[in-house]
């Protein structure tokens, strides 16, 4: 039989589309979701990782107070020497932690909160004044309300400008430690999964919590107090898109409380001060044994200082580089 053969030719293709050959693409694994999102890890899994880190020497340095235990915190007078040494220490371990996870996230350290670029620069020097003033302003008021005096020199010739460097060192060390901790790593991190503001909170309010453990003669007026200063630190962050003039404005005010005006800092007795003061009054007025931080009167000098930093920085705000949430 003869076999007809169309005049129209076929065209076959060379390769057929791949949903074509393959209809059926394996799903993706139930657990990736858990895992990952659209940032990666996602960033509850990289603060574990992070918290991991640190508590390796964390438990080294417990089990070392463990085996050799000095006097209570109580007990302790506080000079510039121990502070400076004990936050340098954190501060070396918070670093080679943030460190790890600059490496496994491909980031640099600098996003983070600290770009040395930046360090002791504009930024700075207006958050130490902002906290200078803010510590000045706070006594001011209640010296009006005479619950405030200066009544002499604590110190004398050569010594007030040695005390004075050394508590401004250790205070630069302290509020290195403190805002990378509260407001570097974690705050980034927190952020890029439940927005800036909840993680500043949320951190703030650790913040507080850990002054009220920590410190022992704290006191729940002074935590809900630095629970605010967290979230002015915060709102210096979020505006100039760095830690620098948290580390200023912690520096300043610190500094002003403890070395200059000689009142107490989070209820710790001040030494090698320049000034003797007094604070005479009801605690609600004075911040009794905490200090200024107790004080009704450091809410309203917070706010005066947020909003007055606001007003400044509005122009700036489209220059600056904000860290996640934005």
């Amino acid at each position: 039989m003869a076999t007809t053969i169309p005049s129209t030719p076929v065209v076959v293709p060379l390769a057929a589309p791949a949903e074509t050959l393959h209809p059926y693409t394996r799903p993706k694994s139930r657990w990736n979701p858990i895992f990952l999102g659209d940032n990666g890890l996602r960033a509850g899994w990289r603060l574990l990782i992070f918290f991991l880190l640190l508590s390796i020497p964390a438990a080294a340095l417990f089990i070392a107070s463990r085996l050799n235990p000095g006097p209570s915190p109580s007990q302790i007078t506080i000079t510039p020497l121990l502070l400076s040494v004990n936050d340098a220490v954190l501060l070396v371990i918070l670093a080679g932690a943030t460190l790890v996870m600059s490496k496994i996230e491909h980031r640099r350290f600098a996003e983070y909160g600290l770009p040395f670029v930046r360090a002791f620069r504009k930024d700075f020097w207006i958050g130490a004044l902002i906290g200078f003033s803010a510590i000045t302003g706070t006594l001011l008021l209640m010296f009006l309300l005479h619950a405030f005096r200066v009544t002499g020199l604590a110190l004398h010739g050569s010594a007030i400008l040695s005390s004075l460097a050394a508590w401004a060192g250790t205070f630069l060390l302290t509020g290195l430690f403190e805002e990378f901790a509260f407001r570097g790593y974690a705050q980034y991190t927190l952020a890029s999964g439940i927005g800036f503001w909840p993680a500043g909170i949320l951190l703030s309010a650790l913040f507080g919590l850990g002054h009220f453990l920590l410190n022992p003669n704290e006191t729940v007026a002074g935590s809900a107090a630095v629970v605010l200063f967290g979230l002015l630190l915060c709102l210096f962050l979020r505006t100039t898109g760095s830690l620098w003039c948290a580390v200023g404005f912690h520096l300043a005010y610190d500094w002003g409380q403890t070395a200059f005006y000689g009142v107490p800092d989070s209820g710790i007795v001040p030494n090698h001060n320049l000034l003797h003061s007094a604070l005479t009054g009801p605690a609600w007025l004075t911040g009794g044994i905490v200090g200024p931080e107790g004080s009704i009167i450091t809410p309203l000098v917070l706010l005066i200082a947020a909003v007055l930093f606001s007003r400044y920085y509005r122009r700036h705000r489209s220059d600056a580089k904000t860290l996640n949430g934005n």
